[in-house]
């Protein structure tokens, strides 16, 4: 099972047409919110941004395809008001779509000469001030084909493409490509730049000094974690090593795990990870997640090193120690998710309660509510909230630390 994220970064309440997912029924998605649909493997469908009633672009979508890849791409073959982009979750490589589409279109209309705009005034729609705010089938006005060609040519499809014994238009052709397998799915609008806003990095910070020299404890079998659920369910836990790592900052790993561990209600197990290692653990693979971020083995004192960090949501309590013997421990044992404001939290793709993100990602900006809430509850001095410093750094000699999550 996969997901659609669908994200209207605009500032109003904007409706999608849904067809292939939610039961073919349309959705509403609030300003800078998220929608979040289920996906089976092998279903098709589109997901189209309405203006008016009228249907504008849309991003056609089937999962799972040939080859066990996604196949996705942009339309405005039956029109458009708005700008809206499609991809693969963390694969920017795959976007479709203009993300300034009716910025450019407006600039295309005018420098369109009289003639021309004489020609499409029925099918291009303008508000008060001349402005473009929507067009009409692009199919089905040959002049409107030319002049979206002038900016969007390559980028969306424009024409009906190859169909019906017609070789159609080699542009648009060449929007059906392949992604990257078969993943989450992210479609983003708004009435400006439909850009999906980059994912967050991992904010890996510098340590403050190095870690004095400490009794070693027991061997664990080389460099890991010891991982305890201390929750009265069963849980699976996804360790995500970080795409890349630099001063100070990482690049987010979101959607391939390195290894995942499932624990039984109140156990507990030793996890080997490579010396390598920079990352974090999470329980579940989906956000709002509470992250455990270390490494196992930093390039200045080759200790392990980590911390709690709240940035991208709360699903529940967790702690880090050292294991050789130093006592070093930060992070917080307690429940704040049932005592927390309704505008701080939302509903997890399982339907579960978390705290929204205090930083911001693909799917919503940074939730206020939810900063001030974590900074009352939990303090900057025990988990990341929003970024900076102020965290102690828990560091292990042995290159093995415990993780705790509650």
């Amino acid at each position: 099972m996969h997901y659609i994220n669908i994200h209207n970064k605009s500032g109003h309440d904007q409706e999608f047409e849904v067809h292939g997912w939610n039961g073919n029924r349309n959705i509403m998605v609030k300003p800078n919110a998220t929608a979040v649909l289920h996906a089976e493997d092998k279903s098709s469908g589109a997901i189209i941004a309405l203006h008016e009633g009228h249907e504008g672009e849309q991003a056609e979508i089937t999962k799972d395809g040939f080859g066990g890849n996604d196949f996705i791409d942009l339309s405005n073959i039956v029109g458009g008001g708005g700008n809206l982009t499609v991809q693969q979750v963390g694969e920017p490589g795959t976007r479709k779509g203009e993300p300034l589409f009716m910025q450019h279109l407006n600039e295309a209309w005018h420098k369109a000469d009289a003639k021309l705009k004489e020609s499409l005034k029925s099918c291009v729609h303008l508000d008060k001030s001349g402005e473009v705010v929507r067009i009409d089938a692009i199919k089905d006005h040959p002049d409107l084909d030319k002049l979206v060609r002038t900016f969007a040519d390559g980028k969306t499809y424009i024409g009906v493409g190859a169909w019906g014994g017609s070789p159609g238009d080699k542009s648009d052709n060449n929007q059906s490509s392949a992604a990257h397998g078969d993943k989450d799915i992210l479609v983003t609008y708004n009435d400006g730049d439909a850009t999906p806003d980059n994912p967050p990095h991992l904010a890996h910070r510098p340590v403050e000094k190095l870690v004095p020299q400490a009794h070693t404890g027991d061997a664990h079998g080389g460099p890991g974690i010891i991982l305890s659920n201390k929750s009265g369910k069963v849980e699976q836990y996804f360790f995500y090593d970080n795409y890349w790592n630099a001063n100070g900052t990482a690049g987010a790993n979101f959607d391939h795990p390195l290894k995942s561990v499932k624990l039984g209600a109140h156990a507990t197990a030793f996890v080997s990870l490579p010396e390598s290692f920079k990352g974090r653990v999470q329980r579940g693979t989906h956000l709002p997640a509470t992250w455990v971020e270390f490494q196992t083995n930093a390039s200045n004192d080759h200790a392990a090193h980590g911390d709690v960090s709240l940035e991208q949501g709360c699903d529940g309590a967790a702690t880090i120690s050292a294991t050789d013997g130093s006592k070093r421990s930060n992070g917080f044992t307690h429940d704040i998710l049932k005592d927390a404001p309704a505008a701080a939290k939302v509903k997890k793709p399982d339907g579960s309660e978390a705290l929204a993100t205090t930083m911001g990602n693909w799917m919503s900006g940074p939730n206020k509510a939810a900063i001030e809430y974590e900074r009352k509850v939990v303090g900057q001095d025990k988990a990341y909230i929003t970024g900076g410093t102020g965290v102690p750094d828990v560091a292990s000699r042995n290159n093995c630390l415990a993780v705790d999550f509650y």
